[in-house]
C-alpha cells in the first residue's frame, strides 16, 4: 500500500504574477461597471424642480437706444441672475451714451443681493439708462422663467 502523495511546487514569481493579474482583472471589471451603468451624469440637461425660478443658461434680448440696438445678455442659475452684459458694444454707442457702462456695472453689483429684477435700484444719474437695461433684462428672463 503505497501512498500517492503529490507535491506541488509553485514558483513564487509565478504566484505573485497570478495574484497581480487577478487584482487587475477585478479592478478592470469594477471600472467597466462604474463607467457603463446608468447613473448621475454631469453632461445631462439639468432637471427643473418646482423651487427653481429660472432654467439655467444664457439668454439675450435687444434694447433700442436712439438709432442703436443693444444686445443684452443675461446669465442665470436655477435660482438667481448671475450676470448681465452687453454684447458687441461698439465705441460709437459708448461715446453717445456714456452712462451705459456705469449703469450696467451698477446693476451687476446689485445682482447677488436681489431676488427679482424689480428689486433693482438705480441712481438718479443713470435713471433712464437703467430703466432701458432693466426692461431688456426682463425681456430676456421671459424665456428663462420656469413655467408652472
Amino acid at each position: 500500500m503505497g501512498s500517492n502523495t503529490k507535491i506541488l511546487i509553485f514558483k513564487a514569481k509565478e504566484l505573485i504574477y497570478t495574484i497581480i493579474f487577478v487584482v487587475f482583472g477585478i479592478l478592470l471589471l469594477l471600472l467597466l461597471l462604474i463607467m457603463f451603468l446608468p447613473g448621475d451624469s454631469s453632461n445631462e440637461i439639468p432637471e427643473v424642480t418646482q423651487t427653481d425660478a429660472y432654467i439655467p443658461g444664457v439668454y439675450t434680448s435687444t434694447a433700442q437706444l436712439g438709432d442703436s440696438t443693444l444686445e443684452v445678455q443675461v446669465t442665470v442659475d436655477s435660482d438667481r441672475i448671475c450676470d448681465v452684459a452687453i454684447v458687441n458694444l461698439n465705441e460709437t454707442v459708448t461715446a453717445m451714451y456714456p452712462l451705459l457702462t456705469p449703469a450696467l456695472d451698477e446693476i451687476n453689483a446689485q445682482l447677488p443681493d436681489i431676488t427679482s429684477v424689480d428689486d433693482l435700484t438705480c441712481s438718479a444719474d443713470s435713471q433712464y439708462t437703467s430703466i432701458i437695461l432693466t426692461q431688456a433684462i426682463k425681456n430676456a428672463l421671459e424665456t428663462a422663467t420656469v413655467q408652472e
